[in-house]
Parts: C-alpha cells; structure tokens; sequence
C-alpha cells in the first residue's frame, strides 16, 4: 500500500472513531475519503473532524439538498521522478 494509502486509512479511521462512518477509494494519483455528516454535530466534534482531516492535501464539504452533507478529503500519490510516469503530455 503506498504512503499515501496509509494516510488516507488513518483519517478514515479518525473519522470512524468520530461516529462519520468513511470510506476510501483508489485513484490513479490520489486516495479520497468520504464520509456523511449529520446535521447535529457538535462544535467539539466539529474541531476533531477538522483536525484530522487536515492531514490531507485538500479537503471540503459538499452540502446539497438532495444529499446531505459530505465530507470529503484527498490524500495525493508520490509520483515517480524517473521515466516517463504521466504520458506525453504530463509536465513536471
């Protein structure tokens, strides 16, 4: 598992343990995380999730009507410095 995996499984952990059941999913040069919010959540709570989504690269919450609430966090790959690792048109 890369790095950045493991990363990804400890916020998912700190957001479980937080009563927002998360989960992960693989991408090519990322892992994101996800996890729904409830309405009622306290601001302690609101400072714990925050801490331990700041381990991440970028994070944000989607709030929509039809959906609730959606935490989300995303934990970026090394990328390789040899070869040729994103195709002609990558740029370093």
């Amino acid at each position: 598992m890369p790095a950045s995996g493991v990363s990804a499984v400890v916020i998912a952990a700190r957001l479980s343990a937080l009563g927002l059941p998360a989960r992960t999913e693989e991408h090519p040069r990322h892992t994101s995380v996800e996890a729904e919010v409830p309405d009622a959540l306290s601001a302690e709570s609101w400072r714990e999730v925050l801490d331990a989504v700041a381990e991440a690269d970028r994070f944000g919450l989607l709030d929509t009507s039809l959906n609730g609430r959606t935490l989300w966090a995303v934990v970026r790959k090394a990328v390789p410095t040899t070869g040729d690792v994103g195709g002609p048109s990558y740029q370093r």
